[in-house]
């Protein structure tokens, strides 16, 4: 193996995430390949590292639609102006995307889609003569993004931190896991806690992902708390919100994970996979019901972002589709994924360290605890999600693992999302390596522990 090209922060004027490690210098990629500029491949089953890349790295058709819409017109703002690229993107769009769902607001990315969805929940009760709607409710551990008001989304004091002046304050339920909620009945009372308290007529909308990606990978919540949901949502009025930001465009192996759930969602967001690294592009859909409600009144919906649909990226977006429909990546990553979960578990299975394996599609998540116990949290100064991450790069293998939080509900977790592009050798090769990465660090949790107080309970 090659030595990697690494770019340290005290060797770039760029303002790195994290100063304390060092940031492989990439120059191209080529399927689910990377290659820094001294010539060291990485195995990507990460989709570029944040779930993005679902048809692989260099692809020549998404490339030329860019192109070519640049050479037409590349920008207009759509409060003057629509394109065609924008007009057969949002009919692409609302084809493909659960029955009701008629509209469409374009947007630069995931955040600026779940900011759309929130201002539109609150616009469609003001619309409709109850604006003492304003509070949303979504699941404590979670994650919709970097702004201020997706930050309130999130109950995570860590991830929140020091921003809290600039947050609004929200309501959160603990998640439905194995740990503390495998039935969803616990969920479920929370919610009814957090309706009666806060006062049902107060809520806006319930916010969450259909299945979670960074914040919990591969966990969806079992079917009757969506059952449950759904009663208290026609009981008490709010909206339900999906996050499909990661989820959208086939990464679950249907077109939006919400046609797997038994709820019909009124407000959908997606992004990552619609521009699939080759343009920043996302999108809300709305159900025809909230879209009347505007039509219905102030008939305005303003406040949008500069590049919304805009047509380069909506011509990306165009061709993004073609080519999931054309070679049928969706029907792979559906009839693919429980194999790679399956494949992934069986190499997993005699990893003390490795509590569950899960997901949909070619989004899956793997669980640890502490050998010691199989279910407790793994002590946080072992960082162990960091230390996967790093040995997983020493293999030449791109993961993404995800801290323990504080309040208790997570601990260390890995995410895999490869490109649905990856061939079956490809994706064996992800199992080998992450396998061997997780073995190697098992190893050194259990040095590290050797000696301890043995660990009480599921506690961070």
């Amino acid at each position: 193996m090659r030595e990697p090209v690494l770019v340290r922060s005290g060797e770039t004027r760029v303002f790195v995430r994290e100063l304390d490690r060092a940031y492989p210098l990439i120059e191209r990629g080529d399927g689910v390949w990377l290659y820094d500029t001294g010539g060291t491949a990485y195995l990507d089953a990460v989709s570029g590292g944040a779930m993005v890349t679902s048809l692989g790295h260099g692809h020549n058709e998404a490339i030329a639609a860019a192109a070519e819409q640049a050479a037409k017109v590349s920008f207009i703002y759509n409060q003057q102006f629509t394109s065609p690229a924008q007009e057969a993107l949002a009919r692409e769009l609302t084809a493909l995307s659960p029955p009701g769902m008629d509209r469409v607001h374009f947007t630069s990315g995931g955040a600026e889609a779940n900011e759309t969805a929130l201002r539109l929940a609150r616009a469609y009760h003001v619309e409709r003569g109850e604006p003492q709607r304003r509070r949303i409710i979504s699941p404590a551990q979670a994650y919709h993004g970097p702004t201020m008001a997706t930050l309130a989304l999130a109950g995570r004091a860590g991830l929140r931190a020091p921003f809290d002046p600039f947050v609004v304050d929200q309501l959160h339920i603990p998640p439905a896991t194995w740990r503390f909620d495998p039935s969803g009945a616990e969920a479920l009372a929370a919610l009814d806690r957090v309706l009666e308290e806060a006062g049902p007529d107060s809520v806006a909308a319930f916010f969450a992902e259909p299945v979670s990606a960074a914040a919990l990978p591969g966990y969806s919540p079992p079917d009757a708390f969506w059952h449950g949901l759904d009663e208290r949502r026609r009981e008490h009025g709010f909206l339900v919100c999906l996050d499909e930001v990661v989820t959208g465009m086939g990464r679950t192996g249907t077109w939006f994970a919400a046609e797997q759930l038994p709820i019909e969602p009124d407000i959908i967001t997606t992004a990552k996979g619609l521009g699939a690294g080759y343009a920043a592009v996302g999108a809300m859909l709305c159900h025809q019901r909230v879209y009347d409600a505007v039509a219905a009144g102030s008939r305005a919906f303003e406040h949008g972002h500069t590049w919304d649909g805009a047509p380069l990226p909506c011509a990306v977006g165009l061709s993004v589709i073609d080519q999931l429909k054309r070679d049928g990546l969706v029907d792979r990553v559906r009839e693919r994924g429980p194999i790679l979960r399956d494949a992934l578990a069986a190499a997993l299975a005699d990893v003390e360290l490795v509590r569950e394996v899960r997901g949909r599609g070619f989004l899956l998540g793997v669980d640890y605890v502490d050998p010691r116990d199989g279910e407790s949290f793994l002590p946080l100064d072992l960082a162990v999600a960091s230390r996967i991450d790093m040995e997983a790069l020493d293999r030449r293998l791109l993961v993404y693992s995800t801290q323990p939080t504080a309040d208790g509900f997570t601990g260390d977790q890995t995410l895999v999302a490869p490109a649905f592009v990856a061939s079956d050798e490809e994706l064996d090769e992800i199992v080998e390596r992450l396998a061997a990465t997780v073995a190697a660090v098992e190893r050194w949790v259990k040095g590290q522990l050797a000696g301890r107080p043995a660990a009480t309970g599921a506690t961070a």
